[in-house]
């Protein structure tokens, strides 16, 4: 997913920029032995949690019935994850308004942490480059599905793998709010029934598929 260069947030994956908050993992890095990281972490994390439970639990309230809390894949092989992957579709999001051709490519470093690729084109496919990169790290070392991604420090992102082919040719990014959500792709076009299938899942999640916008990307 592609972010523009100049936009605070993420992925486009794919990917993604809500959820403002202090990162406890960086401010060891950053500001190790300061009470006031210590005291902002611990801050970050109730009201992160408060949100999550907040975004994805379902209103005993509503007869509608909200959605359930939003479920990631049980199990993901980072190795096999990073590379290359094209966006195929995306909700529209205001940080990549108008780009085309984008591709997420991830590159596993040594110390585990990830780093993030995001190119696009704008308007057209051989339209000017737009180019952001970021640092992502996993958040649930049980399925490594729940990844955080970072743009700009101190802000990060959910970054949660909610679907994903056993073969790894197509993954489906969201976050627990549902506010954003990315279908990605190893080559440049899906199959149609591969994409509705996805999207029958979709909806079960609480997503709407008829709010997906299709990516433009070259013929395969």
């Amino acid at each position: 997913m592609c972010c523009r260069k100049t936009a605070a947030g993420l992925l486009g994956v794919f990917m993604l920029a809500t959820l403002a908050c202090r990162d406890p993992h960086q401010d060891k890095k950053w500001v190790a032995g300061k009470n006031t990281a210590a005291a902002d972490a611990r801050a970050g994390a109730k009201a992160e949690a408060a949100t999550d439970a907040q975004d994805g639990a379902t209103s005993a309230n509503d007869p509608g019935g909200e959605p359930a809390a939003l479920q990631p894949v049980s199990s993901v092989d980072l190795s096999r994850y990073m590379g290359k992957w094209y966006e195929i579709a995306r909700y529209p999001n205001s940080f990549q308004k108008g780009l085309v051709g984008v591709i997420a490519e991830y590159r596993l470093r040594e110390d585990g942490e990830f780093d993030v690729i995001n190119t696009g084109r704008e308007k057209t496919l051989d339209g000017p480059l737009s180019r952001s990169t970021a640092t992502g790290w996993v958040q649930d070392e049980k399925t490594n599905a729940k990844l955080w991604v970072q743009f700009i420090w101190p802000f990060r992102a959910h970054y949660w793998i909610i679907d994903l082919c056993p073969e790894y040719s197509y993954a489906v990014v969201g976050q627990p709010s549902r506010k954003y959500l990315w279908i990605l792709s190893r080559t440049p076009q899906m199959d149609e029934e591969a994409y509705a299938a996805i999207c029958e899942r979709l909806r079960k999640q609480g997503y709407d598929p008829s709010r997906l916008q299709m990516t433009l990307q070259p013929p395969a």
